[in-house]
């Protein structure tokens, strides 16, 4: 394939992916697994969960871009305070975001589902050890979704 479109066919796809997901959320891979440089298109509905995280390999800097939607870009000190919080949206002149490696953050989705754009290094590797801060619920924790509501409220 010499091209691979972004257009609403695509969008709506990953949508109705990530409604029908228990995450709430799908993407949609450019890449192969094997290839240095990993590419996708995420979806994301307005009740997903992406807990604070950081990646330390320093290959792992992740950039991000708003294709619909607004999300909230949150990043942490190691002892979970907030130190930056910023919408990425169109709306907002500031549609994306590349995060340095090492760096607590987390997304929330502010209005409806969201569509971003990433982009990292590959191989995908799950997160490990460090990369999990201890102050915020993982992704299925039944606190979960209070600290998802708490993320969202940083914006309002």
């Amino acid at each position: 394939m010499t091209a691979r479109l972004f257009d609403q066919a695509l969008f709506a796809d990953l949508l109705r992916q990530a409604a029908a997901s228990p995450r709430r959320r799908a993407h949609h891979n450019l890449h192969s697994m094997d290839e240095p440089c990993h590419r996708l298109v995420v979806g994301m509905c307005e009740d997903s969960y992406i807990p604070p995280h950081r990646h330390l390999d320093p290959r792992k800097a992740e950039s991000l871009l708003v294709l619909q939607g607004r999300l909230g870009l949150l990043t942490f000190s190691d002892e979970g305070q907030v130190l930056v919080r910023r919408e990425l949206s169109q709306r907002a002149g500031c549609p994306g975001v590349d995060l340095a490696p090492g760096h607590y953050h987390a997304l929330v989705a502010l209005d409806g589902d969201c569509l971003f754009f990433e982009c990292k290094a590959g191989p995908f590797v799950p997160l490990g050890e460090g990369e999990r801060p201890a102050w915020a619920p993982l992704e299925g924790a039944p606190d979960a979704k209070r600290y998802r509501s708490w993320m969202r409220a940083q914006f309002d």
